[in-house]
C-alpha cells in the first residue's frame, strides 16, 4: 500500500493545487495534443479523458508523451480498462460508481483511484479499501452542494471531488467547502468549443476557469 499512497499523494498535490480536472470525451486522438496544449496554456496542466470513446487509450497516451499534464482516465467500468488506462500512461482513474473489482484492481497496479459514490453506503465502501478520496457523482443531479455537507459531515476522514452538473456559475462555492479537493467539469473542453480545429476558445475557457477556481481557493 506504501507505492499506491506515494502515488496517490503525489496526485492529490497536482488536484489541490489548480482544484479543477477537466472532463474530456475525444472521438479523435489527434486532438488529444493540441487541447492538452491548451490545457496548459490555459493554466491547467490537469486532464480526465473518459473511457466513453474508441479513442480514449490513444488519447490518454498522446497526452501523458507530452510530459507536462497530469492525465487520468475516466468512466473506467472494468478492471480491464483500469489496466489499459496505466499502459497508456495514465497516473490516476475516476470512476462514476464504486465498482469492487475496479478499486482492487487500481489498489494491486498501485495506480491511485477516484471512485464515484453517492451516498453514506458508497462511502463506507471506500473507507474499506483504505480510500480516503471520492468523487461526488452526478453532484448536482443528487442535490449540490447541501447533499455533499450532509452526507461529508459524518466522514471527517474523507475528501470529495465533485462532478456532474458543475460549471462556471456554481464551481466556486463548491471549492469553497473545506472537504472538496478539486471539481471536475467540462464546460471549458467541450467539443463545440474545438470543432473547427481552433483550440484558442479551449484556452480562454480554461484560463477563466482557472481564475475563478483562484479566487474561490
Amino acid at each position: 500500500m506504501a507505492g499506491y499512497t506515494d502515488n496517490m499523494n503525489a496526485v492529490l498535490a497536482t488536484l489541490s493545487k489548480h482544484r479543477l480536472v477537466p472532463v474530456i470525451a475525444l472521438e479523435r486522438e489527434d486532438e488529444a495534443a493540441p487541447l492538452a496544449g491548451a490545457l496548459v496554456a490555459g493554466g491547467l496542466p490537469v486532464a480526465e479523458v473518459t473511457f466513453r470513446t474508441d479513442a480514449a487509450e490513444a488519447s490518454i497516451r498522446a497526452m501523458a508523451k507530452r510530459g507536462d499534464v497530469c492525465v487520468g482516465a475516466g468512466t473506467v467500468l472494468k478492471p480491464e480498462q483500469a489496466e489499459r488506462a496505466r499502459d497508456a500512461g495514465a497516473t490516476f482513474v475516476v470512476t462514476p460508481g464504486f465498482n469492487p473489482k475496479v478499486v482492487q484492481k487500481c489498489l494491486d497496479l498501485e495506480l491511485p483511484i477516484i471512485p464515484g459514490v453517492s451516498n453514506p453506503t458508497d462511502i463506507e465502501m471506500a473507507m474499506d479499501f483504505g480510500l480516503t478520496v471520492v468523487k461526488f457523482f452526478p453532484a448536482e443531479a443528487f442535490g449540490g452542494l447541501a447533499t455533499l455537507k450532509a452526507i461529508a459531515a459524518p466522514y471527517g476522514m474523507m475528501r470529495f471531488v465533485p462532478t456532474g452538473g458543475i460549471g462556471p456559475d456554481n464551481v466556486a462555492a463548491y471549492l469553497a467547502f473545506d472537504k472538496v479537493v478539486a471539481c471536475g467539469g467540462s464546460w471549458m473542453v467541450k467539443p463545440s468549443l474545438f470543432a473547427d480545429g481552433d483550440f484558442g476558445r479551449v484556452e480562454s475557457e480554461t484560463r477563466a476557469a482557472v481564475a475563478i477556481a483562484s479566487n474561490a481557493s
